[in-house]
């Protein structure tokens, strides 16, 4: 007798890529999940269901469904899956967090050209049997300024983009590193400095109840009255009324809309403007786009149901990780990576202790997280959640997570400690402090220090003595290299220091053998983690 197969339900039309990339080992079923009286028994017995954003998985979908394990939302949004209701009965939802976001910037960049450029209007009049030239004269993008709200991966590609138009590019994002602003070429400014200097302003921003009407007649009033608004990012983010108000009182120049506060809409007051461009939330509706989060979420489910951590998994195998584990990940990643740069041959076993008020709560994710940073930078596959443990297996490294209340220097504190091929013993520890959680490393090997984790590290042991700090800041001042900070460390047991430095960027050839020869130092590596 064979063996029954999975059964997924595709509830809205997906493309053939998405099918073949969950493969021969399920059942395939289609449904109209527009159609609740069709939805309701068809998603009865299945063990997934792949919708886009037409069918509603809500509390009562999920109880019909009593052998449902997941739930995969082929795009970015979750508006239509009651995610509580789905933790609660154990059911996993995935998305497409990235599938749309090559899209939705260029969707961005079409309607900054189309509102200089007066493309959308200049169109439908030629197409009246006018031909009005000096009527639609519009405005060069080269040297104006586009101010950028919310620099995350859409935002960048934006800034990329327009940067191609020899445009000048400000920024506001609260949670983005001047470092990280530089590196893609952009400054960073308050948002009310952003407000008043741009002659192009696009939001990129999450729909939060702080984010909600961020574009109102408060910002408006303090915009140019050349200027254009652009939001491709989520309704709401741009007051609807308020803009039409400036719009109509020439307050501002110009919009681009692609997403509204109530959808569909289709008769708002502002469509009746001649200098506003609108388009119905065509933001992921490419067919580049549809593929790519089909076949994402096609794969996230194979995982799902072959009992595998699902990295794009808005809850984690039917739990949600706790808001206070969360910022913990990015950190026990970077104390991996970090532990990796400071060994000096292959890793044997690891310890990850998680210390403090969180060890009380489920913190499995940390493991799969400083495992991911302990392998990033040593073999050649991307390493996620999912193939991070079979890595360590494969590679004979024996990991535990120890739990432990007792943390007596800080709230939490995550501690890397292991044994590597030549018999060394290494740890590292980090925590986060303040309001805004900045990481921070506060143990090396038994030194205590406390120096924000940045891109670019160097670690160094030395016969603690005068001068040597003296010696560091010129070696590195002749070199051109900014010292951001420094943390030394004095050891009572051997009379050796240590010190690590946070650098600007990362060292040219030489300069770490430099370092070594004039301080003498026993130990001295550089860590990156750009």
């Amino acid at each position: 007798m064979s063996e029954t197969k999975p059964v997924v339900l595709l509830a809205e039309e997906l493309s053939p890529a998405t099918v073949d990339a969950l493969g021969p080992d399920f059942e395939i079923r289609t449904a109209n999940g527009a159609d609740r009286a069709e939805l309701l028994p068809a998603i009865a017995d299945v063990d997934a269901i792949l919708v886009r954003s037409a069918t509603k998985v809500d509390a009562e979908a999920i109880a019909a469904a009593k052998n449902l394990k997941v739930i995969a939302r082929a795009g970015v949004g979750l508006d239509n899956v009651d995610i509580k209701a789905a933790t609660q009965a154990g059911v996993m939802v995935v998305n497409a967090p990235t599938s749309n976001v090559i899209s939705a910037a260029e969707l961005t960049v079409g309607h900054i050209v189309s509102l200089a450029r007066r493309i959308p209007a200049a169109s439908a009049s030629l197409k009246a049997g006018e031909w009005r030239r000096s009527k639609y004269a519009g405005v060069e993008l080269y040297e104006k300024t586009a101010g950028i709200i919310g620099l995350g991966r859409i935002g960048a590609l934006v800034a990329a983009r327009l940067q191609g138009f020899g445009m000048n590019i400000v920024a506001f994002d609260p949670y983005v590193t001047a470092a990280r602003a530089q590196q893609l070429g952009v400054q960073l400014v308050e948002l009310d400095e952003l407000l008043a200097s741009s002659d192009f302003i696009t939001i990129h921003m999450p729909k939060t109840p702080e984010t909600v009407g961020m574009l109102g007649a408060e910002a408006f009033a303090k915009m140019k009255e050349t200027a254009y608004v652009v939001n491709v990012a989520r309704g709401g983010l741009v007051e609807e009324s308020d803009l039409y108000t400036a719009l109509k009182d020439g307050q501002i120049a110009g919009a681009g809309i692609d997403v509204f506060s109530t959808e569909p809409s289709t008769d708002l007051p502002f469509f009746e403007l001649e200098n506003v461009v609108v388009t119905p939330h065509l933001g992921a509706s490419t067919e580049e786009a549809q593929e790519k989060a089909g076949v994402s979420v096609a794969k996230s489910v194979r995982l799902a149901l072959g009992g595998e951590l699902v990295p794009d998994a808005v809850n984690v195998a039917g739990g949600v990780i706790d808001e206070k584990v969360r910022p913990g990940i990015p950190l026990i990643e970077n104390l991996g990576r970090i532990f990796t740069a400071l060994t000096t041959d292959s890793l044997v076993s690891l310890d990850i202790e998680v210390a403090g008020e969180i060890a009380a709560l489920d913190v499995k994710a940390l493991e799969l997280a400083a495992l991911k940073g302990i392998f990033t930078d040593v073999v050649s596959e991307q390493v996620s959640y999912v193939n991070a443990p079979v890595l360590a297996e494969q590679r004979g490294v024996a990991s535990r997570l120890i739990t432990t209340a007792d943390s007596p220097e800080y709230r939490n504190q995550l501690n890397l400690r292991g044994s590597t091929s030549d018999g060394t013993q290494l740890s590292v520890s980090g925590t986060l402090t303040g309001p805004k959680q900045v990481e921070k490393l506060v143990g090396i090997d038994g030194y205590e220090i406390e120096i924000p984790i940045a891109e670019h590290l160097v670690v160094l042991r030395y016969q603690d003595r005068p001068g040597v700090v003296g010696a560091l800041g010129a070696i590195l001042g002749e070199r051109d290299v900014n010292i951001v900070g420094m943390q030394v460390a004095p050891s009572d047991s051997d009379a050796e220091a240590l010190a690590v430095l946070t650098v600007d960027n990362a060292l040219s050839e030489g300069v770490l053998d430099a370092i070594r020869d004039a301080v003498g130092a026993t130990f001295a590596r550089e860590v990156n983690l750009t």
